[in-house]
């Protein structure tokens, strides 16, 4: 059980030692070659932004370009296409075989689209739930997959219980959700599961430009299953150690609250365009992992947001705020007030390797024009 906290005033910055001697087991080995299987597969750029080192001042600087995954734009496509097949397969072997399904999730806007972009091409139905605050853009873009899209009157937690109340009352439906909570956790596992792929490639690329691994990766946070997944691929490996920093908005740092406070807590979340990021509850699957296997967690502004997505789309790489919050944690971690002792905590210095996730495009991408087509 989470805490709710009408109004818990979250510290922007928390920091823990003995991170990176924890341990964990690996994803399974086959996810990336399912993904790699897909038609239109292609690893997401690593883009190197010298700049940003000589601002940071470390030695090289990444950015993990998500703004078009497998024909989405946004890494959300990795998990809900893992759990899409999984789910399925397992359907398909058992007596709950037969016509269509209908696959229900909430989302603040990828999540959902990726899990409808998987039941157009699969012939299956989805019936996506939306709440307050998403761009008309996203919740338009969920209805072009040809999903049924309701908008819920309330924050993404309420969307969340209106979904699963929704797959409780309708026959053949199934909960594809990226959180989890206790009774429900499978499935979110395999959401986790299916972003292993992201952190190969990762792997993958710096190898190529002998980057050897990195000092520090920085993760957007929503619910957490992203930082899970990034958790269980570095703590999981017998050599090197990578810091790892979560970002969310200063008005829902339900993970930053909840490490402080060293239990898992429900903040009451505001307003942000880091609508992806909007999350108030942290999910139960995640929550172990980031307790035990971050490093610091920090939470930024939507002016940070927006001066770090401005600049990103200045160097090459578009990327909506969500996105871009890795930029502005990495920024309010090494710079200002503090910053020193905040260095020493990561333990970076100037020769120092960081990679950023940038884990969606921007509306005015090109890029996210495209087809996924499964056999």
């Amino acid at each position: 059980m989470t805490e709710t906290l009408a109004s818990l005033p979250a510290p922007a910055w928390f920091a823990q030692s003995g991170a990176r001697t924890w341990t964990c087991p690996p994803a399974p080995a086959d996810v990336h070659g399912f993904h790699a299987s897909l038609p239109g597969y292609a690893p997401t750029p690593l883009t190197e932004l010298p700049t940003l080192a000589d601002e940071l001042g470390v030695g090289r600087v990444f950015v993990k370009d998500e703004s078009c995954r497998l024909g989405l734009p946004a890494f959300k496509a990795l998990g809900a296409s893992w759990a899409v097949h999984r789910t399925l397969a397992e359907r398909a072997g058992s007596q709950e075989a037969g016509g269509p399904v209908t696959l229900v999730t909430a989302t603040d806007g990828n999540h959902g689209r990726a899990v409808a972009r998987m039941a157009r091409l699969l012939g299956q139905r989805a019936h996506v739930f939306v709440p307050e605050g998403v761009h008309p853009a996203a919740t338009a873009a969920i209805a072009a997959e040809e999903a049924r899209v309701t908008e819920v009157a309330g924050n993404y937690d309420e969307a969340v219980r209106q979904a699963a109340d929704a797959v409780a009352a309708t026959p053949a439906a199934v909960l594809i959700q990226d959180t989890a909570w206790p009774g429900y956790e499978r499935i979110p596992g395999w959401i986790v599961e299916g972003y292993a792929t992201l952190f190969a490639e990762i792997d993958t690329q710096l190898a190529a430009v002998e980057a050897g691994l990195p000092d520090l990766v920085a993760v957007p946070v929503g619910v957490g299953s992203l930082a899970q997944a990034a958790v269980t691929h570095y703590r999981s490996r017998s050599a090197g150690a990578a810091a790892l920093l979560s970002v969310e908005p200063d008005s829902a740092a339900g993970v930053l609250t909840s490490l402080t406070r060293r239990a898992p807590v429900t903040v009451t979340t505001g307003v942000t365009t880091m609508t992806g990021l909007n999350c108030g509850t942290p999910s139960t699957l995640a929550w172990p992992y980031l307790r035990d296997g971050l490093d610091a967690a920090i939470a930024v502004t939507d002016a940070d947001s927006a001066r770090a997505a401005d600049d990103l789309a200045a160097l090459g790489v578009p990327s909506g705020p969500c996105g871009a919050a890795s930029l502005a944690g990495v920024r309010a971690a090494l710079t200002g007030d503090g910053a020193g002792a905040r260095r020493t905590a990561l333990a970076l210095g100037p020769a120092s390797t960081l990679v950023l996730l940038s884990t969606e495009g921007t509306a005015a991408n090109p890029h996210h024009v495209g087809n996924l087509r499964l056999p």
